[in-house]
């Protein structure tokens, strides 16, 4: 949804720095993008959200949540880095190569940190299954266990009449 919303400002902003090569950032420069991803971390998070309906409302996969959330933060303060303190109001080649690459990362990281997710719940299940069928299987010889000595008790009793 975040991408969907942002994909025409990305664009239009890459055809302007493209077209501007060399010149200073235009409109839809760095301000755009900061402005759409503000957009697309409080609104459109808040709109899911509440479109879910009431009720108390679970992160199912923190990893992904924790590092998404720390890249967000990062990413305002490395435009800070990069348009305040490095190169007043200007990008390099550097800083783009290296923004480039960040993203990468946090793709990497938000995988790894999906696919852990997954691991861990799959292990819960075979876990429990395995818990399960334990059970199952003590069940089922506790049945043995008294149908024997049920068994036992009758012929017992039946020979305690016979005699």
């Amino acid at each position: 949804m975040a991408f969907g919303s942002s994909a025409p400002e990305i664009f239009l902003s890459v055809l302007e720095a493209i077209k501007d090569l060399g010149k200073p950032a235009g409109e839809l420069g760095p301000s755009t993008i900061v402005g759409s991803a503000a957009f697309n971390l409080l609104v459109i998070s808040g709109a899911s959200i509440y479109a879910v309906g009431p009720g108390t409302k679970k992160i199912d996969d923190m990893g992904v949540f924790v590092t998404t959330g720390i890249f967000s933060i990062f990413a305002y303060i490395w435009l800070f880095i990069c348009l305040d303190i490095n190169s007043k109001d200007e990008i390099t080649m550097t800083e783009a190569v290296l923004t480039l690459a960040y993203f990468f990362i946090l793709l990497i990281l938000a995988f790894a940190a999906d696919k852990y997710n997954q691991n861990k719940k799959a292990k819960i299940v075979v876990e429990n299954t395995e818990r399960d069928n334990l059970v199952k299987m003590k069940k089922a010889k506790l049945r043995s266990i008294s149908r024997k000595k049920g068994e036992a008790s009758v012929l017992a009793a039946a020979q305690g009449q016979t005699r």
